[in-house]
């Protein structure tokens, strides 16, 4: 019996409501030995208050000593097995940004990025160019033509558009163009099977008509493509938890993570605070709720310290507005960490913090790595994080006799 068939045996109904707020990247590290890291840099008075009545602990995403993407890093929050249920980064893309994804199609993930005159990558990610000048960019692909095969090419936001690729033998497991660094070349599309060795071709044969339509551009120049991925199937959080479960996020990725797992993606917030706009007016329709905060992530890729210890006191400074509608349950974890230090996604294990009325509350009266150390939730899998949500929304029944 694997946790899903465990879930639907045991499931129960009542009206109790779980908020799951994921600060993506949440985890650091300190920039210097002794130091402090972002999350205990920042002045977070109510998770302080929320530490003193729950349960904190150390989730690891997937196994220890494996830095995720953020596809597997929110499966795993979601009780997925992220082993098990591989989803390439493009899928996810696609689904957020509402595409309908057919079987056998290959969804690519794409990055607008600039090269320098030698056709070395200078920036991976073309300056963070504004959607409002990607946008015009990514539809000027739709002139590409590749015989046999139907070509989608969807903006998404910033520097990121999808390509969707239709056509018969076509397969997924390509490897990455983007050699995540600078000063190098863009890869080639590499078919890691038999499969796919018709997909590397067809992308290999974009990306050189897309190099010659974006040439005279002075930051989009290039792009690379990422996460080559088809259609996955997932069950979905009604079926193996019983929940009507709800996601507000404001990046495409992410509202297509909940999609393929069954939860309606609500609003059109744009920022934190419109977020829980959206959470206020949808409080009585759902039972679950995912909120995503982006920026704690992307500030600890770019490096910038500072920044991440500001929007962690900006998510800190937005949890009386969640607390005051009253959860059952209350998560704050994320799906990874990215350490300023490394400016990169790392292995490390997040912090996080469970709130109910039947938590058991550890010593802690703060919540940042250290604490987490020692918490009482201890060192554990993500993938287990719901089955600890439903039972302390009173969701689970008891296994055996």
């Amino acid at each position: 019996m694997n946790m899903h068939d465990l879930t639907r045996e045991l499931q129960l109904s009542n009206d109790s409501k779980i908020v799951m707020l994921v600060a993506d990247g949440l985890g650091g590290l300190p920039m210097t030995p002794g130091g402090k890291t972002e999350l205990e840099s920042a002045n977070t008075p109510n998770l302080s208050a929320l530490a003193k009545v729950g349960v904190q602990g150390a989730s690891i995403p997937v196994k220890p000593g494996i830095a995720p993407g953020s596809g597997p890093g929110h499966l795993g929050l979601f009780g997925y097995d992220p082993l098990a249920y591989q989803i390439g980064r493009g899928a996810l893309e696609a689904t957020g940004i509402g595409f309908e994804l057919q079987d056998g199609d290959v969804a690519i993930r794409c990055n607008f990025c600039t090269l320098d005159a030698a056709g070395n990558i200078s920036d991976r990610r073309a300056g963070r160019i504004s959607s409002e000048e990607s946008a015009p960019l990514a539809v000027s692909l739709r002139q590409i033509k590749i015989p046999g095969i139907e070509v989608f090419v969807e903006p998404v936001k910033e520097h990121r558009f999808v390509v969707v690729l239709r056509g018969a033998g076509l397969s997924g497991n390509v490897a990455d163009t983007d050699p995540q660094k600078t000063g190098v070349p863009p890869l080639d599309p590499r078919a890691n099977d038999e499969a796919s060795k018709k997909t590397a071709e067809v992308a290999k044969e974009f990306l050189a008509q897309a190099r010659k339509i974006l040439a005279g551009h002075p930051k989009a120049n290039f792009h690379t493509m990422r996460g080559f991925a088809s259609k996955p199937a997932l069950p979905s959080y009604q079926e193996v938890y019983g929940l009507k479960a709800a996601a507000i996020a404001v990046y495409p990725m992410y509202k297509g993570l909940a999609r393929l797992v069954g939860m309606d993606v609500i609003g059109q917030a744009q920022t934190l605070a419109e977020q829980i706009d959206t959470l206020e007016k949808a409080w009585q329709d759902y039972d679950f709720f995912f909120i995503h905060f982006k920026y704690t992530d992307s500030t600890g890729e770019d490096g910038n310290f500072n920044e991440k210890v500001k929007r962690i006191e900006e998510l800190d400074g937005i949890l009386p507005r969640i607390q005051k509608l009253g959860p059952t349950v209350m998560i704050v974890t994320g799906d990874h960490s990215t350490p300023s230090y490394l400016k990169s996604h790392s292995w490390h294990p997040v912090p996080t913090l469970l709130v109910s009325d039947c938590c058991r509350p550890d010593p802690h009266s703060t919540f940042n790595e250290s604490t987490c150390i020692t918490g009482g939730l201890g060192h554990f899998e993500a993938q287990y994080l719901m089955t600890l949500a439903l039972s302390n929304a009173g969701r689970l029944g008891k296994f055996g006799a």
